[in-house]
């Protein structure tokens, strides 16, 4: 039985792509008593403000989910230095309208992976200066940042490589403890 929800939002939207890799493998790597359910932004229409007060149905489900989540595991793509334009649509809807915030008081963890040396780090950079205005709070270690990603994932996906793994497992559990400190506090 799971005393704890968190809401997973892969930021890559290719089958391929190491952001889903690495919730797969967080999937595996919960703590005891924690469930990892991804949400899906695949098919969110670009945010307009003219839709934002009766959102198309893909939309409406990431807003149930995360509102019920403890926490929010982003596992980010890094684009041109910056977050996906998926990623950056999906926060804006769950924003939007500003007195429906989902991200409101949510703890969130975030991970990234890039074919690259630095991991994505300028992604998860972007996603902390906007999680200020959505008054979110992420934990800040142990950071995962998953650098020359193609040696690291097998042909199917899966996270292979052993430290960061590891690194996910620990990431995992620091959420964990984060959100339970801020449901229930000591």
């Amino acid at each position: 039985m799971s005393d704890l929800t968190l809401v997973g939002i892969a930021g890559g939207l290719r089958k391929g792509a190491y952001s889903r890799g690495l919730l797969n493998a967080a999937q595996e790597l919960v703590p005891d008593g924690v469930t990892l359910e991804i949400a899906e932004i695949r098919d969110f229409p670009l945010f307009n403000q003219d839709d934002e007060a009766s959102p198309p149905e893909p939309v409406r489900r990431l807003k149930e989910a995360v509102r019920a989540a403890d926490a929010v595991l982003f596992s980010l793509n890094e684009h041109n230095y910056g977050l996906s334009a998926a990623e950056k649509n999906a926060l804006d809807w769950g924003s939007r309208p500003y007195t429906d915030n989902v991200w409101n008081g949510k703890p969130a963890g975030m991970m990234s992976a890039s074919v690259g040396t630095l991991g994505g780090v300028r992604a998860q950079y972007a996603l902390r200066q906007s999680m200020v205005f959505l008054n979110m709070f992420p934990i800040n270690r142990p950071e995962v940042l998953v650098g020359s990603a193609a040696q690291k994932f097998d042909a199917s996906g899966r996270l292979t490589d052993e430290t960061s793994r590891k690194f996910v497992r620990d990431h995992l559990t620091e959420l964990v403890r984060f959100a339970r400190l801020i449901r229930r506090p000591p």
